[in-house]
């Protein structure tokens, strides 16, 4: 993020989800968050005055809002859009981070749900608020490529839920090959959801 083009606040939230990604919520500290950012440590009370949970809430929040903002940008990248496109397109995305970065960061929604989910209310609740903002863009694209409107929802869920076992399981074996296994096993089965009759 160009410091130019966004103010410290906007730079936390960014950094404080970069920090989630590679360390989770509990290894992220407040003063890691700034110092990442290039704010002064004295904005954060200022801008987050519910402290770490509002930060990691916000942080949350922007990652689901990015997630499916990129639905649309993959979309637009593809010369023919199927279902099994986009979702190779979306497991492309960290095929290509971890070949070119290697496997330290993960998605900060995933890691904000293993680390708060069960802490409260309030973590658990931005962690479906983020999934549903990720969700809701990936069903209207199965809707538009002429999946039934009682199927996107269900499949955009099946969908997420495979890339983030996928990403889960390429970290942990330090391997690529389970987001290459659900693209292959999965793109059948959600091409097959395409109602050509229409």
């Amino acid at each position: 993020m160009a410091e130019s083009r966004y103010g410290p606040r906007e730079r936390m939230v960014f950094s404080a989800a970069q920090l989630i990604r590679r360390e989770g919520v509990a290894a992220t500290g407040m003063r890691e968050v700034a110092a990442h950012a290039g704010a002064p440590r004295g904005s954060l009370q200022h801008y987050f005055p519910g402290g770490k949970e509002q930060l990691v809430g916000e942080a949350v929040a922007w990652a689901g809002r990015y997630a499916g903002k990129r639905v649309a940008r993959f979309l637009a990248a593809l010369d023919e859009p199927t279902p099994s496109g986009l979702f190779a397109a979306m497991a492309a995305q960290w095929t290509d981070e971890y070949d070119t970065h290697g496997f330290a960061a993960g998605c900060p929604v995933a890691a904000a749900t293993v680390d708060r989910a069960a802490s409260g209310t309030a973590g658990r609740e931005a962690a479906a608020a983020a999934f549903a903002a990720w969700r809701g863009p990936v069903a209207e694209a199965l809707t538009g490529m002429g999946v039934p409107t009682v199927r996107a929802d269900s499949l955009a869920t099946l969908m997420i839920g495979a890339l983030e076992g996928a990403i889960l399981m390429a970290r942990a074996e330090q391997d690529v090959r389970p987001l290459t296994t659900v693209v292959r096993e999965l793109g059948p089965l959600l091409d097959a959801a395409v109602d050509h009759s229409a």
